[in-house]
């Protein structure tokens, strides 16, 4: 391995959008995140659904099944 071309690993904190944090080994010092394991869907079991400005009902609409 070459020499000096690596980074230095430092302990740093991820904060979640949640509140959730812990530490890890990373380059930086901080790391902001939207989603972890204490509430991403997938391994909560809880399905969350976003609906901005009624994109959901939006592409509904559009791709509906039904005739018209």
């Amino acid at each position: 391995m070459k020499q000096g071309i690596h980074p230095n690993y430092i302990e740093s904190t991820v904060s979640c959008a949640c509140g959730n944090s812990f530490k890890t080994l990373s380059i930086k010092p901080l790391l902001k995140v939207d989603v972890c394991s204490k509430c991403h869907p997938f391994f909560t079991g809880q399905q969350r659904m976003l609906d901005t400005a009624g994109r959901v009902e939006r592409f509904r609409k559009r791709f509906s099944l039904e005739e018209e």
